[in-house]
C-alpha cells in the first residue's frame, strides 16, 4: 500500500478539485476536435483514445507537480498490484450479471427480437466496438474517480465526496439526447456503486471493470441501446418490446426502474465481493510520530542507576580450570629458650 498523500490544507484540495474537473471538460473538448481529423467510421473510438491519453498524462503531471506524487500514475487508482486482473474480471463479471438480470424481465414481461448479422464485414467491427466500450468505461473512472475524485474527498471526506462526483456525473449524463429525471436517478446511483467500489478497494480495476461489463454487455450481447445510442453493435441488433419502465423506450435500460432497482439491490452484493480487497487495502497505516527513543536503552539505564556499579566478570576461558593453592598451616610456635644467667 503506497503511502498516504501529503496533507495540503482542505482549501488547497478544493482548489485542486476545481482545477481537475475544468480540465476534464477541456481535454474533452480537445479530444472531440481532434478526433474530426479521423473518418466518421473511427470518429468515437479515436476520440475516446485521446481522451483517456489525455486525462491520464494530465493528471499525472498534476499529482507529480501539485501533490508530489512518487508514482502519479499509479495514484490515480492504477497500482499494477498482485491479483489487479482478477479484480478487473471479477468487475466485468458483475457488470454484466447486471446487466442480465435487467434484461430477463424485459425478456419474458415483453420479448426481444433480435437479429444477428451474417455479414463479415460487420463481424471484423466487433473488437473495434469492444475497444471504444473499454476506453469509454476508463474515461469515465480516471474523470469521476480518478485525481480529481481522490482531492474533493481531502477537501469534504470520502461520503461527501461521493455524493458530489455523483451529482456530478448525473449531471454530465443529464444532458444526454432522450434524458429523464429517471435516467438522472439511475446516473447518480450508478456512480455512487462504484465509488464505494473504489473506497473499499482504493484502485479502479474492480469499477472499471464493472462499468465496462455494464455497458459493453447491453449494446455488444443483447443489440440494446446505451444511453441514447443503438449504433455501437455490428453484429446483434435488439428490438425490445415492453412497457417504458422495462424498456427504457429509445434511451435503453439506463432510464428505467428495473435499473434502478437491480443497482439498490447491487451493493450488499459489492460489499461482499469486496470484502477481502477492503481488509487488505484499507489497513491503517500508523505513522511514527514525535522524538524516537530506545525503550530498553532507557530502561537498562535506570536499572544501573538503581543496582549501583556492577562488579567486573572475569571471562571464563572454554577448556581451563582454576585449582585454588593448597592451604599449609602455619608451623607451631617455637619456646623460648632458658635464661642461663641464673
Amino acid at each position: 500500500m503506497s503511502a498516504p498523500y501529503p496533507t495540503h490544507g482542505r482549501l488547497r484540495s478544493y482548489l485542486l478539485f476545481v482545477v481537475a474537473v475544468f480540465y476534464f471538460f477541456l481535454a474533452r473538448s480537445l479530444a472531440r476536435h481532434s478526433a474530426l481529423e479521423f473518418a466518421s467510421q473511427w470518429y468515437s473510438l479515436a476520440e475516446q483514445i485521446i481522451l483517456s491519453l489525455l486525462l491520464l498524462l494530465g493528471y499525472a503531471a498534476m499529482g507529480y507537480w501539485f501533490s508530489f506524487q512518487n508514482h502519479p500514475l499509479s495514484e490515480q487508482g492504477l497500482p499494477r498490484r498482485s491479483g489487479f486482473t482478477s479484480e478487473f474480471g471479477t468487475g466485468l463479471a458483475t457488470g454484466w450479471g447486471i446487466a442480465l438480470v435487467c434484461v430477463l424481465p424485459m425478456a419474458f414481461a415483453g420479448g426481444i427480437a433480435i437479429a444477428i448479422s451474417s455479414h463479415l464485414a460487420d463481424w471484423t467491427w466487433l473488437p473495434i466496438e469492444i475497444a471504444f466500450f473499454a476506453l469509454a468505461a476508463f474515461v469515465e473512472e480516471i474523470a469521476f474517480r480518478g485525481y480529481g475524485f481522490q482531492r474533493f474527498m481531502d477537501a469534504v471526506g470520502p461520503v461527501g465526496a461521493t455524493i458530489g462526483f455523483a451529482a456530478f456525473y448525473g449531471l454530465v449524463q443529464a444532458f444526454l439526447p432522450g434524458a429523464t429525471h429517471l435516467s438522472f436517478t439511475v446516473s447518480i446511483v450508478f456512480n455512487i456503486l462504484l465509488s464505494v467500489v473504489y473506497l473499499r478497494t482504493r484502485a479502479l480495476w474492480f469499477s472499471w471493470g464493472i462499468n465496462f461489463g455494464w455497458k459493453a454487455s447491453r449494446a455488444l450481447l443483447f443489440g440494446l441501446a446505451v444511453s441514447g445510442v443503438n449504433s455501437h453493435s455490428p453484429v446483434v441488433q435488439g428490438d425490445p418490446m415492453g412497457s417504458f419502465w422495462l424498456t427504457g423506450g429509445g434511451f435503453g435500460l439506463d432510464g428505467t426502474w428495473v435499473a434502478l432497482l437491480v443497482m439498490l439491490l447491487a451493493f450488499p452484493v459489492i460489499y461482499r465481493l469486496t470484502r477481502d480487497l477492503d481488509y487488505i487495502h484499507n489497513a491503517p497505516i500508523l505513522i511514527p510520530g514525535g522524538i524516537p527513543v530506545d525503550l530498553d536503552a532507557a530502561a537498562r539505564a535506570q536499572h544501573d542507576a538503581a543496582m549501583g556499579p556492577a562488579s567486573p566478570v572475569v571471562p571464563a576461558v572454554a577448556g581451563l580450570v582454576q585449582i585454588a593453592p593448597l592451604a599449609v598451616p602455619p608451623p607451631p610456635p617455637v619456646p623460648n629458650p632458658p635464661d642461663s644467667t641464673n
